[in-house]
């Protein structure tokens, strides 16, 4: 039978190296769709702040509770709330 338990001769004689993480790099198009996915995150937790004070109700018709709804206006920075 084949006895798996016994390490291979090759992997034990080699020594573990530590490799250290490259930093990473974006493209300028990754970057400005980063910035751009933000953006318009931020601009639904504003008009869903908005909705929430002018009309508590459209917030039911969308498919949110008003507990979801503040959890999501709360990941606002604290300067536009």
């Amino acid at each position: 039978m084949n006895d798996t338990s016994a390490p291979a001769p090759d992997r034990a004689a080699r020594p573990t190296i530590a490799v250290k993480a490259a930093p990473r790099r974006y493209s300028l198009a990754a970057l400005r769709n980063i910035v751009s996915t933000w953006r318009e995150r931020t601009r639904f937790r504003r008009e869903l702040k908005q909705k929430l004070e002018d009309d508590p109700y459209l917030i039911d018709d969308i498919g949110l509770t008003r507990r979801q709804a503040e959890e999501e206006i709360a990941r606002l920075p604290f300067w536009q709330r």
